[in-house]
């Protein structure tokens, strides 16, 4: 007698993917949403691979205050629309010299919005509304520059406000400190505006700088601030050049070196500068550890906190 078949106990399903796996699901013309701040916490790997792959007529949001990485991607061809009220590299870079050059050639469309509509926009995505009323912004000409914001009459009490349209993500991209291989991901610091991009995207992919076991997530669930991320993947030094809290620096040195190549492309219309850039570091590297090769060792260790 044979003895029953016993059903067993559902298992977790675990998150952890490679890199080419994650970008296979990219395509042309997708909406993407990129984390992280100015110079902190970008999703770099995931930004070189997506161009290393040739991926075009994106339409991007980076954070509220966006960094270079949105710049790179302009630079690389990618994209064809940019939504966010900032991009740039703050003293190193007041105003992303290839999005500036980008937007003066006609080559790329800008979504103008400050960081409050933005916000707002991305609150609206998550709610899965249509629009969100927005009282700041009323008599300015917001509307008049971007006639996607609308303005209306609040139908309970009359009032004045403009209609800030969803702000919805095919993917969002982001880089987080560590994850358990559930996708349960966690920063050191608050994050910036990445739950929110989270919040507003129909998949989201995290790159960490560790993986580690789901008991160390649930020592502190508190600070779990991506409660089951659709894939993450291992990404020691992921954000470089751009810091990631708790583990390293910007490297400055390197912003610049970026920097001088793409103003030759906006200031002397030489693209030159910004071709060779591309190759080194972008797509000349087989992997990221032959890009990190070429960064080198002593580069890597010298971006320390303190």
């Amino acid at each position: 007698m044979t003895e029953p078949v016993m059903n067993q106990a559902p298992q977790r399903q675990k998150r952890i993917m490679e890199l080419d796996d994650v970008l296979a699901k990219v395509e042309d013309r997708m909406t993407l949403g990129i984390g992280g701040f100015i110079n902190s916490s970008h999703p770099m790997l995931v930004v070189r691979g997506l161009i290393k792959r040739g991926i075009k007529n994106l339409t991007v949001a980076g954070a509220a205050s966006s960094g270079l990485e949105i710049d790179l991607l302009i630079a690389a061809g990618c994209v064809s629309k940019v939504i966010a009220p900032y991009v740039g590299g703050e003293a190193l870079s007041p105003i992303g010299p290839a999005f500036r050059a980008a937007v003066e050639k006609g080559r790329v469309e800008v979504y103008e919005l400050d960081e409050a509509m933005y916000y707002a926009a991305l609150r609206a995505a998550a709610q899965r509304l249509p629009f969100n009323p927005w009282r700041a912004g009323v008599g300015t000409s917001f509307p008049e520059v971007n006639p996607a914001l609308k303005v209306f009459k609040d139908p309970i009490n009359g009032e004045t406000l403009l209609a800030i349209p969803a702000l919805n993500f095919d993917i969002a991209f982001l880089h987080a400190a560590v994850s358990d291989p559930y996708g349960n991901v966690q920063y050191v610091g608050h994050g910036y505006g990445d739950r929110a991009i989270y919040a507003a995207a129909d998949q989201t992919y995290v790159q960490v700088e560790q993986i580690v076991a789901n008991e160390e997530i649930r020592k502190d669930p508190l600070k779990t601030a991506i409660p089951g991320a659709d894939g993450v993947i291992r990404a020691r030094f992921g954000a470089h050049p751009y810091s990631s809290p708790g583990h390293y620096i910007e490297d400055q040195e390197h912003i610049r070196q970026y920097v001088r190549a793409a103003t030759a492309w906006a200031k002397e219309n030489d693209f030159s500068p910004l071709a060779k850039y591309l190759d080194d570091f972008v797509t000349g590297p087989a992997d990221h550890a032959a890009y990190l090769e070429r960064i080198g060792i002593r580069r890597l260790l010298a971006l320390n906190e303190y």
